[in-house]
C-alpha cells in the first residue's frame, strides 16, 4: 500500500536537490510531484518550449545572473527527473510550475474552475483536508511543495531524505497565519503578493538570523558596516509538571436489617347453643353493631445523610529566584587611522599571545574569561594606532579614552578594564 510524504521548502534549488536524492535512492520518479509558486515569472522565464532552460536576459547583471543561472540549472535538472514539468495557473495561487502526478491531477481537474483545484488534487492523493489547505496556502505564499507517494516499507526512508533538505516549519507558519485571521485556503482570493522589497519566493518568515552584512552602494566608492546588537529578554512561562485529579461519585451499597412487624386478623366464630336466656341475655336483646378493625405493621425506611469524611485539595504556591546566564552578541567596529606610506603598527593577532599572558597573570585569578577582557586589549591596540594620540603620554589621553570606551560599552565599568587597555596601548607602542 502506498503512502504520501509531503515536504515544503524555501526555494526551487533545495526542492530539486531533495528530489534528486529521492530518485538516486530508488524511489519512483513517476510518483514524485512538485508545485512551485511563480508569481514573478522567475521560473517560467527560464523554461524553453521543450521543458529545458535558457539563460537570463542580457539586462540582468551581478548577482541576478548567478541567480538566474541557478534557477535555470534547477529547472533543467527537474525536467530530467520529473514528468510533465510545465507552467500552470491555479486559482487563488496564480502562476506556478508543476510536475508529476500532482500536475496531471491539477490539469485534469480543470484549472480555473471554482471547485477542485490544488486542495482537491492534494485530497485525491490521500492528504487530509486541513493539511491540504495549509500546503495550498504555503504554495500561495511562495514556497515549493514536494509530494512523494512511496511504499509503506520505505516511508521512513523517504521522510529522512526529505527532512535532510531543510524543511520549512509549516506548523509554525500556519499558526502565524491563523493569528492574522487566516482560516483555510480560498481559491477565489487574489494571488499572494509580497511587499515591494521582498522577493515573492522568500516572502515567508526567515528561520535564520543575520548578524551583520556588508554592501556596496552603486555609483559610490563606499562600504557600510551595519552594527547589530542582540538584546536579551528574560520571561517566564508556566510548565505543567503533573497534579492530582479528585472526583466524587455516588455508589449504592446494599444494606440489610431485620425488623419485627405485627399483624392483626379478625376472626368471626359462630357456635350453636341451647340454654334458657338469663337476665343478662335479655339485656342484650336489642339491636346493635360491633366493629373490630384489623391492623398490621409494615417496614418504613428513612434515610439520613451524614457527613463522615472530608477530602480537601490544596495547592501550595511558592516563588523562587533563578539566575539565568546567557550571552548576547554585538557587532564591534574598530576604527584605525592609517598614515600615508608604510605603517609600523602590526595587526592585533601579532600581540594576541602577549595579551593572553598578561590576562593570565593579572585577571584570571578573579574568575573571569579572556573573552571578557579581549575587547579591552583590542581597544588599547586601536588607541596605539590613533594619530590623535601619537607622541602623548597615557595620563594625557586617559580621559578621552575612558569617555570613548564608556560611550561604546555602556554596560562595562572603565575601572574593570583600565589596566588591560593601558597595557595594550603601552605594549603596542613599545613602552612595556
Amino acid at each position: 500500500m502506498a503512502k504520501t510524504v509531503v515536504g515544503v521548502y524555501d526555494n526551487l534549488s533545495i526542492a530539486h536537490q531533495v528530489i534528486h536524492e529521492l530518485v538516486n535512492a530508488g524511489f519512483d520518479r513517476n510518483q514524485i510531484s512538485l508545485v512551485a509558486n511563480d508569481a514573478n515569472n522567475s521560473y517560467a522565464g527560464h523554461m524553453s518550449d521543450n521543458g529545458g532552460t535558457r539563460g537570463g536576459s542580457s539586462d540582468v547583471d551581478g548577482g541576478d545572473v548567478a541567480k538566474g543561472a541557478g534557477i535555470g540549472a534547477a529547472l533543467g535538472g527537474l525536467g530530467g527527473l520529473l514528468l510533465g514539468l510545465g507552467a500552470l495557473a491555479i486559482p487563488g495561487v496564480g502562476p506556478v510550475i508543476a510536475a508529476g502526478p500532482l500536475a496531471a491531477a491539477l490539469t485534469g481537474a480543470g484549472i480555473g474552475a471554482a471547485t477542485g483545484g490544488i486542495v482537491g488534487a492534494l485530497a485525491d492523493l490521500g492528504i487530509p483536508d486541513e493539511e491540504a489547505n495549509i500546503y495550498s496556502e504555503s504554495v500561495r505564499r511562495g514556497n515549493v511543495l514536494v509530494v512523494a507517494q512511496v511504499n509503506d516499507a520505505r516511508v521512513n526512508e523517504a521522510a529522512r531524505i526529505m527532512e535532510s533538505g531543510g524543511l520549512v516549519d509549516i506548523d509554525r507558519h500556519a499558526e502565524s497565519w491563523r493569528s492574522e485571521g487566516w482560516r483555510r485556503f480560498d481559491a477565489n482570493s487574489q494571488p499572494y503578493r509580497a511587499t515591494a522589497t521582498t522577493d515573492q519566493r522568500t516572502a515567508m518568515p526567515s528561520q535564520g538570523t543575520t548578524t551583520g552584512t556588508t554592501r556596496a552602494t552603486s555609483g559610490r566608492n563606499e562600504e557600510t558596516f551595519e552594527i547589530v546588537e542582540e538584546d536579551i529578554k528574560i520571561g517566564k512561562r508556566a510548565v505543567q509538571e503533573g497534579g492530582v485529579r479528585v472526583r466524587s461519585y455516588i455508589r449504592e451499597i446494599p444494606v440489610e436489617e431485620e425488623v419485627r412487624l405485627r399483624e392483626e386478623e379478625v376472626h368471626v366464630e359462630r357456635r350453636p347453643v341451647n340454654r334458657p336466656a338469663t337476665a343478662a341475655d335479655l339485656s342484650n336483646f336489642r339491636e346493635g353493631t360491633i366493629e373490630m378493625t384489623e391492623m398490621h405493621e409494615e417496614a418504613v425506611i428513612a434515610k439520613e445523610a451524614r457527613v463522615v469524611e472530608e477530602v480537601t485539595v490544596r495547592k501550595d504556591v511558592e516563588e523562587r529566584v533563578e539566575r539565568v546566564h546567557d550571552t548576547v552578541r554585538r557587532t564591534e567596529v574598530e576604527v584605525e587611522q592609517i598614515q600615508g606610506g608604510a605603517t609600523s603598527l602590526s595587526d592585533y593577532s601579532v600581540y594576541d599571545s602577549d595579551f593572553r599572558t598578561h590576562f593570565n597573570s593579572n585577571f584570571a585569578q578573579r574568575g573571569g574569561q579572556f573573552n571578557t577582557y579581549q575587547p579591552a586589549y583590542r581597544y588599547g591596540h586601536t588607541l596605539a594606532g590613533d594619530s590623535r594620540y601619537q607622541g602623548r603620554q597615557w595620563n594625557d589621553i586617559e580621559t578621552d579614552a575612558r569617555r570613548d570606551w564608556e560611550s561604546r560599552n555602556p554596560n562595562s565599568r572603565w575601572d574593570d578594564v583600565r589596566d588591560a587597555v593601558q597595557y595594550s596601548w603601552s605594549h603596542v607602542r613599545g613602552r612595556s
